[in-house]
């Protein structure tokens, strides 16, 4: 299944992860609080140097269309310090930049790449819960343990962190996480590297 109305966005951002999710965080909020809108984010490797795009899937044509033209207002070419956009067919911006922003939201299309930040029920994940609430009441729909070729047991306890970044593996959104203490499991991603290991 593909998800047409998906905008990419790139900035060239070569910092952390987490500034990325606030990054990305940023442009959703421009889009008012109402905006039923999935963001993720995608590291780009072709090109000058290895960076970070964003990818936005909208619910209709019409709010990714008023997404494309809030970032593209600028004119035809855009200015040098201007994202690259990509919507379907149309690109925007400095080259390098429109192609990483046409990756990043051909992958969140497909559902084959992106890392999620934004996601249906992700503000409902927090504290401890069992697998399968977890699978409930978000778009979530596997949790993997590293390691391991099975999937998560139902009954196991998440401990969130708050933290919890899916990924896209073949059309379906996948939580990867990892044994902790207790028979818990953990999300992969740590909430909060420190600086040194963030910039790595």
């Amino acid at each position: 299944m593909s998800e047409p109305h998906v905008v990419g966005v790139d900035t060239g951002h070569t910092g952390a992860l987490r500034d990325a999710d606030h990054l990305l965080r940023a442009f959703a909020a421009e889009l008012g609080p109402d905006a039923a809108v999935s963001g993720c984010t995608h590291h780009v490797r072709d090109g000058l140097r290895p960076h970070t795009a964003l990818s936005f899937a909208l619910p209709s044509e019409r709010a990714a269309r008023a997404l494309w033209q809030r970032l593209t207002q600028d004119g035809p070419g855009g200015s040098e310090d201007a994202p690259g956009v990509a919507f379907g067919d149309e690109r925007h911006g400095p080259g390098e930049l429109a192609a990483g922003a046409a990756l990043a939201a051909a992958e969140r299309a497909a559902r084959t790449g992106g890392r999620a930040v934004l996601y249906p029920g992700s503000g409902a994940v927090t504290g401890v819960l069992t697998v399968a609430r977890l699978l409930e009441i978000c778009s979530v729909e596997r949790v993997a343990v590293l390691g391991s070729p099975e999937a998560a047991s139902p009954e196991t306890l998440l401990v969130t962190r708050e933290h919890v970044r899916p990924e896209w593996r073949e059309g379906r959104l996948v939580l990867v996480a990892m044994p902790a203490a207790g028979g818990t499991l953990v999300p992969f991603e740590v909430p909060d590297p420190t600086p040194c290991c963030a910039d790595h």
